[in-house]
């Protein structure tokens, strides 16, 4: 419970609180009314804090009973609160009231205290009041005068002191004092150690150093007057063991004054009594002092091993014994002692064994006659002493069988160092000291502080020492193999004292016992190299170095063979793999260096100045030897190691590859060294011609080295591609021209220090100018790298061949291209600029700028030449998509010129290309499953096919002109059906006839190929029904199916074909099909390129031959060779064996729609339907209106007919634009992809309409519209033919029957489903699903429809709702992936079933007080509608938990239902209505100002309505944007049938 307040009566404070002007009054119980409510308000607020930090620990029942209590008893305070304030209003009175009794009660107490005041003074005071007899003499002098001279003389001689003598007097007196004690010094006595006094204020005071300080004075004149002692001074202190404390107590010294002045009396020698009695005890407390500090060090830090007291008689001497390990016949002790002959000397050391009387006299000075008394600095210097003795004695040892050496005793504590080599660092050296504890030897090397003989000479020192020359030759040599180490530590090789011989080798060298070094080259595995070392006999402490080259061998053991091969200079590769492993050596050969000529090669010269304490120092020379600055190496490098090591390192890979280059039959020079001693050089004289059979060494090279790799797979030249270029004679003989030499050197990569070879070719110029800037000189280099670290060097050879075949064969498409650059009649300048050309690659830029570029260079891999493309600053190079097409077309003509023209006239048109999106998208056609939206698929250099969504594909044919053909891909040009994975393109001559130049198409195109329509095959209209198959041309037959065509009889089309034309040729009769092509006479021809049905066929066998009479020469324009039918495409061979493809499991072919039929495919039989139609025009390349009718352009087989289009019309067509609809504001897309999704949303509605029940299809005469019904609706689905880039809904209301009345629909609202379709539906993104779901809700009941229609009038115009509405609202057409999980996302997100409706509303927050949209919050409501008890309600999961604010909105719609008086009346608008108005968040703002401007809406204007899009909140799916609507321009007002507002009528409507 919480702790009960006290009333407020009880606080402290209130009671006796004085109102301001009555503090004279009596106390009264007042307080101001301010001051009351702020205690009021403090108790409650304090009481709540109480309760909000109490509460939380306790049950929920205790906390309810404590908010009661709380509430009860503030509501109980602040009632008696209202009821004074109420009685407050007549307070005036009162204050008057209680203002006259107080003043009544004051005169009445006023006057009851006189009285009894009087009472008790007559009564009490008066009564023993008397007065005395006053001294007025007295009182008159003291206050007259200020003095009293009439008090008794005893009185002040007790009290009032004397008076005191003047300063002057005191002076006068001390003066004279002095000189009474200068005169009894002068005439008595004085002992030299108390000569140090000083005289002063009438005292004098006599100082002893380190021993006391005593005052005296005299207290007369007279010789008799004994000396007065006035204070002692003891100066002995302990500083170690004393803690700062005073060694005598004060009752000590008061004793010793006592005494020594009870001697002073009648003592003719007073001053020597004194100075006998203190010296004594002085020296009795020094000697006190050093054993007590003896004591204590024995016990905290030594032993009895190492100090020990062996004799101590107070006062007189102290012994003590040190270095009691050592074995000597009198030990090392020492004695403090007093003078036994002279009392007044200090006290002195006694050394055993002694030691000379200046350092014993040091010793004392040092530790006992200082100031700082102590027996550890008494023992350190005496061992010191003793260490620098026996040192010094062990120093005249080394030197007698050390001559010429510098030997060095210094330090604290002594150290004696011996230098071992000669250099000699100081940290080599051998340290020599003495244990300061035991007396003992002790020896180390600081820089070798685990050397193992150091321990051994310390052996030696503390016994034998006749061990120690041999100690320090051992010592020597095991420094120098440390100083090997060091050497080698950054040089690529370890030194190692012993190998793993199983036979120890018979050279002598090799022998157990010998001072030598194996040094292991990490780069040379089977080499080896031996270093001999030897004291110089003249100085011991200098090295002689020796070395030897050994090649080894290894082996398992004794029985392990190994070849005569291991003794030659290549390296060993890699051993065979073996079950044991070889890990012992054997010594196959070894060869001695000469010393002198090792270190003393081209560039290198070693200091033949020898003094007699230094040793050669080599170093490389750069400089000439005038100006050459002596090397200085530090001590522990050793020169002529490391020049050694490094010269094996370096010259060993030279000789291994001149010894492969041999092998090859490639000549060169041999190893030389480059001029300044730069580098080594390895000089090839020429390189062989690429292609030619190999010599039988280099056969058998070339079989070891595929033996090794023979289960990896070979590289095959590229298909299609012919033989290597062809090297002619005058080429090749100026490519030796050019060749001025060939060097090979090594060197080490910086970052990752591995070797490499570094293989320089010097050109003299290029018979190809470029424009790069260090390609202007005569001299060009090329360098090429190769790795050392395989020690293959075969493999490094056959690089260095591949890399010169590359050099061959470019320069042998170089040199034809140069003469032909400078041909002044191609325009070849004008179309590319050579960027660089550095021998292995040739840099062309192209395009308007020049700046994209294309890298040619010749790959061994796939023996052939590989091209890369690369963009510039400003544009892309989209020539990447046809990269293996352009080298394929390269490898088989060898012609750069040819690749130039094709680059060139290209570069526009796949520029356009490359602007298309390839980006994967969702919901096509199944949600979770990604389609690329287009895909490029380059086949040849000339001809490219566009795949869009897996659906349709469109083949591109680049001709010359700046003409491109653009023709429907999923129209066979070899079989008369279409290809299975595509669909055709209805509508697809119409839209490129909008985009064709006649003037262009008239110039790239032929007199006949107009005259040749392509025939329908006996394909259906897809789109308008059953019966609305169309017809063919007038002779029935097609192009493909010249004899020439004929493709082999397969069981799927035995039978199917139309029979092979029999009329002649004839350009001039429209409706007569064109024969094949003359020299297409041969069928054997076409035999092999029946199952290739996507390639592009060679031209004999083109349906529509190019007009080759209008053309000029080009790349583009000659005859196709057989190898472009193998060209992969997009057929189901390819699909079979390429899953990773987009065909396969995104397209059509391969997906089963749910609940839906099979995608229509074309009749198989190739005949013509009973309600077939001739036409009688003819389709041509040109618009719309040359020869054709609007049917014909539409027809399925006329996207078959290739239309010619401009570069400027393809830029046109792919590049992205703003929507036609300017009011809609989305994304900008190309023209092409707008009508190719157009396309796709109205194959997918057909679609749609064939698996829906509910839906009955109707058959339209027009081709490429969609018709149609629903209940009481007729709908029309057309494209907008002014651009072919939108598609519109036109319904219709039927008429209802007479007998059965049906609820019709106004025309605004059908106006606004069209605009709706329009806007939501049809409008990028296409996403086949929101079909979907527009075509459930057609199907709704008209009274339901009815208020659909209204939400979407409300999500397309939302100030329509008025100022009431808190919320604008979407209807979601796809599921968006932040609703409630109840359906998948992605899918149509309108469900029907058992007489429920299911849909999406996402709804957003108007914001106020200008905040932005993007921060209004957005929720998605699942909403059910159940149309037989006209409740809108909710969907909510039981297994989810639903947030706060999808919680109101339920409950918002639960209570319209339950208040819902109009029964008769659909609720569905009304309840959203509701909800949009009523549902209000935690953080609400205050609503706006009436009228106030509703944000941006969603919608299109369409007529009269003016309509806008924009963003609101956040879109129900990431790829719906959402739209903003424009004020409205139309009328508005109305009120249509059911009572529902109704939008202004619409005068124009879709067109």
């Amino acid at each position: 419970m919480a702790p009960t307040p006290l009333p407020l009566e009880q606080m402290a404070g209130v009671g006796g609180y004085l109102p301001a002007g009555q503090e004279g009054g009596p106390r009264i119980n007042t307080m101001s009314m301010s001051v009351l409510i702020d205690f009021i308000i403090q108790r409650t607020y304090h009481e709540l804090t109480v309760l909000a930090e109490l509460l939380p620990r306790k049950t929920d029942m205790e906390r309810k009973i404590e908010i009661y209590n709380y509430a009860a008893r503030t509501r109980h305070l602040f009632t008696r609160l209202n009821a004074l304030v109420k009685w407050g209003n007549s307070v005036s009175k009162v204050d008057k009231s209680s203002q006259i009794m107080s003043f009544l009660d004051k005169q009445n107490m006023l006057f009851v205290e006189t009285a009894d005041m009087l009472a008790r003074m007559s009564r009490e005071t008066l009564v023993r009041a008397r007065l005395p007899n006053f001294h007025i003499p007295a009182a008159v002098e003291v206050l007259t005068t200020g003095t009293y001279n009439r008090l008794p003389t005893c009185i002040r001689e007790r009290i009032v002191p004397a008076d005191a003598i003047t300063p002057a007097e005191k002076k006068q007196t001390l003066l004279r004092l002095n000189q009474v004690i200068q005169h009894r010094l002068v005439t008595g006595k004085l002992l030299p150690q108390m000569r140090e006094f000083r005289i002063k204020n009438g005292r004098v005071t006599f100082e002893v150093k380190h021993e006391f300080s005593v005052a005296l004075t005299v207290m007369g004149d007279s010789q008799n007057v004994p000396w007065r002692l006035l204070d002692i001074d003891v100066l002995v202190e302990d500083k170690e063991t004393g803690d700062g404390k005073s060694l005598v107590h004060p009752l000590q010294v008061n004793y010793i004054h006592q005494l020594i002045q009870a001697r002073l009396v009648e003592n003719p020698n007073a001053l020597s009594e004194v100075y006998n009695c203190l010296h004594y005890f002085c020296q009795s407390l020094q000697l006190e002092v050093l054993y007590t500090q003896t004591l204590r060090l024995n016990y905290e830090r030594l032993d009895d091993n190492n100090i020990t007291v062996e004799e101590y008689v107070p006062g007189v001497k102290l012994t003590v014994s040190y270095w009691r390990d050592l074995k000597s016949e009198l030990g090392y002790r020492l004695t403090v002692q007093s003078d036994p002959s002279e009392i007044g000397r200090p006290l002195a050391v006694v050394h055993v064994p002694s030691l000379g009387a200046k350092e014993s006299a040091e010793v004392a000075d040092r530790a006992v006659r200082s100031e700082h008394l102590s027996m550890e600095r008494l023992i350190v210097h005496t061992v010191y002493i003793r260490s620098v003795s026996r040192l010094s004695d062990l120093k005249l040892e080394f030197q007698a069988f050390l001559k010429d050496v510098d030997f060095n005793l210094q330090g604290t504590p002594a150290i004696l160092t011996v230098p071992v080599l000669s250099p000699c660092l100081r940290a080599e050296q051998i340290h020599i000291t003495i244990d300061t504890h035991t007396g003992m030897f002790r020896c180390h090397v600081p820089k070798h502080l685990d050397c193992p003989i150091t321990e051994d000479m310390q052996e030696a020192l503390n016994a034998d020492r006749s061990k120690l020359p041999s100690l320090l030759s051992e010592l020597r040599y095991w420094i120098t193999h440390r100083r090997c180490e060091k050497t080698l530590q950054h040089l690529p090789a370890t030194a190692t004292d012993t190998l793993t011989f199983l036979t120890l080798p018979e050279q002598e060298l090799l022998q157990q016992g010998r001072h030598k070094i194996y040094v292991k080259l990490h780069r040379h595995p089977n080499i080896i190299l031996v270093v001999q070392l030897k004291e110089k006999a003249t100085m011991a402490n200098e090295m002689e170095y020796t070395f030897h080259l050994g090649f080894v061998a290894f082996q398992k053991d004794e029985a392990d063979v190994i070849d005569d091969s291991a003794k030659q200079l290549v390296s060993v590769v890699a051993q065979p793999p073996s079950d044991i492993p070889k890990f012992f050596t054997k010594l196959m050969r070894l060869i001695e260096f000469d010393t002198f000529v090792a270190t003393h090669g081209p560039g290198t010269e070693v200091d033949a100045e020898v003094s007699p304490h230094k040793r050669k120092s080599t170093g490389d020379i750069l400089a000439p030897p005038a100006k050459q600055q002596k090397t200085i190496f530090p001590a522990y490098f050793i020169p002529e190691l490391a020049h050694v090591v490094a010269m094996c390192d370096e010259k060993i890979p030279f000789m291994n590859l001149a010894q492969t280059l041999s092998k090859h039959n490639i000549p060169h020079s041999g190893l030389q060294v480059e001029a300044n001693a730069t580098s080594l050089v390895l000089k090839i004289l020429a390189l062989p011609q690429p292609g030619k059979s190999a010599t039988a060494s280099g056969q058998q090279t070339q079989q070891g080295a595929a033996s090794g790799a023979a289960s990896e797979p070979k590289p095959q030249p590229l298909s299609g591609s012919s033989a290597f270029p062809k090297i002619e004679p005058h080429v090749w003989d100026d490519l030796m021209r050019r060749v001025l030499s060939i060097s090979v050197r090594s060197q080490t990569n910086k970052n990752s220090q591995v070797r490499i070879w570094v293989v320089e070719f010097v050109f003299y110029s290029t018979p190809l100018q470029s424009c790069h800037p260090k390609e202007q000189g005569s001299r060009r280099t090329v360098y090429l790298t190769y790795e050392q670290a395989n020690h293959d060097f075969s493999k490094t050879v056959e690089e260095l061949l591949n890399d010169w075949s590359k050099i061959v064969y470019l320069y042998t498409l170089v040199h034809d291209f140069a003469e032909q650059l400078k041909n002044k009649r191609l325009p070849l300048c004008d179309m590319l600029v050579v960027k660089s050309y550095s021998y292995m690659n040739l840099l062309l830029g192209y395009g308007p700028k020049k700046e994209v570029s294309c890298n040619i260079y010749w790959s061994v891999q796939s023996h052939g030449f590989r091209l890369t493309f690369v963009g510039g600053m400003s544009a892309v190079n989209a020539h990447s998509m046809m990269r293996d097409q352009l080298a394929q077309h390269l490898n088989q003509h060898h012609s750069l010129t040819q690749i130039a023209q094709i680059l060139h006239e290209t570069y526009y048109p796949m520029s356009s290309i490359a602007k298309l999106p390839v980006l994967p998208f969702l919901g096509i056609p199944r949600p979770q499953v990604p389609v690329l939206s287009f895909c490029m698929l380059a086949q040849s250099p000339c001809l490219m096919r566009l795949t869009y969504q897996a659906v349709y594909c469109l083949e591109l044919r680049f001709r010359a002109n700046r003409l491109v053909s653009i023709r429907d891909g999923a129209s066979s040009r070899f079989e008369r059906n279409i290809i299975e994975e595509f669909t055709p393109i209805q509508g697809l001559k119409a839209f490129l006839s909008k985009y064709v130049d006649e003037s262009a198409a008239y110039r790239g195109r032929a007199p006949h190929e107009d005259d040749n329509p392509l025939s329908p095959m006996g394909m259906e209209d897809n789109y308008g029904g059953p019966s609305s198959v169309t017809g063919v041309s007038a002779g029935g037959s097609s192009p493909f199916l010249g004899a020439g065509m004929r493709g082999p009889q397969s069981p799927r089309d035995s039978g199917l074909r139309f029979p092979a034309p029999h009329t002649p040729p004839s350009s001039s009769n429209p409706h007569t099909p064109a024969s094949p092509h003359p020299s297409a006479g041969s069928g054997g021809a076409a035999q092999s390129h029946g199952n290739f049905n996507l390639t592009s066929p060679p031209a004999p066998h083109m349906p529509h031959p190019s007009p080759g009479g209008l053309m000029p020469s080009s790349p583009l324009n000659p005859q196709p060779s057989p190898h472009m039918v193998h060209s992969p495409g997009p057929n189901t061979l390819y699909m079979q064996s390429h899953q990773d493809s987009p065909f396969t499991a995104m397209s059509p072919a391969n997906n089963q729609w749910p609940g839906s039929p099979s995608m229509p495919r074309p009749s198989p039989r190739p005949g013509q339907s009973p309600e077939h139609k001739s036409t009688g025009g003819s389709v041509v390349a040109g618009g719309p209106d040359r020869g054709g009718s609007r049917g014909t352009l539409n027809r399925p087989w006329a996207g078959a007919v290739p239309t010619l289009l401009t570069h400027e019309a393809l830029e046109t067509l792919c590049r992205p634009s703003p929507h036609p609809n300017k009011d809609i504001n989305v994304t900008d897309m190309s023209p092409l992809e707008r009508f190719l999704g157009c396309v796709y949303m109205r194959r997918q509605l057909h679609r749609n309409i064939q698996s829906e029940e509910s839906l009955t299809a109707l058959n339209s005469t027009e081709p490429g519209v969609v018709l149609f019904k629903v209940d009481g609706l007729q709908c029309q689905v057309m494209l907008n033919q002014m651009h072919m880039q939108t598609l519109h809904l036109k319904i219709t209301q039927l008429p209802s029957p007479p007998d059965k009345p049906t609820f019709q629909l106004s025309p605004d609202d059908l106006l606004v489903i069209e605009q709706y379709f329009d806007t939501r539906v049809a409008a990028p993104p296409y996403r086949p699903n929101s079909l979907h779901s527009i075509c459930r809700l057609l199907n709704l009941p008209a009274q339901v429809l009815k208020d659909f229609v209204q939400i979407m009038r409300l999500e397309l115009k939302p100030e329509f709702g008025g100022d009431q509405l808190k919320w604008t609202v979407q209807m979601c057409m796809r599921m968006p992936p932040s609703a409630v999980p109840i359906v998948p996302s992605g899918n149509a997100c309108v469900v029907l079933g058992r007489m429920k409706i299911l849909f999406f509303l996402q709804i957003t927050k108007i914001p106020y007080n200008g905040k932005d949209w993007k921060d209004s919050p957005s929720l998605v409501l699942p909403i059910v509608y159940d149309i037989t008890t006209n409740l809108t309600q909710m969907a909510e999961r039981r297994e989810q938990v639903p947030s706060p604010m999808m919680t109101a909105a339920s409950t918002l719609l639960r209570r319209f239902a339950e208040f819902n008086s109009q029964q008769n009346q659909c609720s569905l608008f009304p309840a959203i209505t509701d909800l949009l108005t009523n549902l209000q968040l935690a953080t609400d703002m205050p609503q706006p100002p009436p009228n106030q401007a509703i944000g941006p809406p969603v919608g299109v204007g369409v007529g009269g309505v003016g309509v806008g899009v924009g963003v609101v909140g956040s879109s129900p799916n990431p790829m719906m944007p959402m739209q903003q609507l424009q004020p409205q321009v139309g009328p508005q007002g109305q009120v249509g049938p059911g009572g529902y507002p109704q939008l202004g009528p619409n005068p124009g409507g879709p067109q």
